[in-house]
């Protein structure tokens, strides 16, 4: 069965980091151990590229109980390092969505998945139609803003969380773009 969710974590005035990039400090532990949970429910989790490439981040269950989803990162023109830790093997799915012509240099057992996209973006559509047919239906797209959003402007969220952190920033990325 599908099942989409898209999740990010925002300030009081809708900004998901500061003007220098810093974002660190919007998930408190509530909702660290609240997007975990939600990492243990999925098969898979999916970042695009630039979230990689910005914040190295795991992408396992850590906080919680319950297994390591595969991870999963949209990757259009093959710039994602081999040396990501969203590589790590330790026994859940690594996988790249990637272009049809995009050459890709990955660490052993990170699967390719490639898909036809038009001016070097894959539409949602087709990332979705792509990870269904290797049995992973139900997903959490957990950044960053733009890629949430693409998946949002697509209509192909069932469910958004949105935690709210108590602090005003005044400047920088907000988290939705349409």
């Amino acid at each position: 069965s599908r099942l989409v969710i898209g999740q990010f974590g925002q300030s009081l005035d809708g900004r998901i980091a500061t003007p220098s990039g810093e974002s660190k400090y919007l998930n408190g532990a509530g909702g660290l151990a609240h997007l975990h949970r939600l990492r243990a429910l999925v098969d898979g989790v999916v970042v695009g590229v630039s979230t990689v490439v910005a914040d190295d981040p795991l992408l396992t269950v850590r906080m919680v109980d319950g297994s390591n989803p595969a991870r999963i990162v949209i990757d259009p023109r093959g710039r994602v390092p081999a040396t990501a830790r969203m590589f790590t093997a330790d026994g859940a799915r690594r996988i790249v969505v990637t272009g049809v012509d995009a050459v890709a240099d990955l660490a052993s057992g990170v699967e390719i998945v490639r898909v036809a996209g038009l001016g070097g973006r894959l539409s949602p559509e087709s990332i979705l139609a792509a990870l269904a047919e290797i049995g992973l239906g139900q997903l959490l797209i957990e950044g960053g803003a733009d890629t949430v959003s693409r998946f949002l402007q697509a209509g192909l969220l069932d469910r958004l969380h949105v935690s709210v952190a108590p602090v005003l920033i005044g400047g920088g990325r907000s988290g939705i773009s349409l």
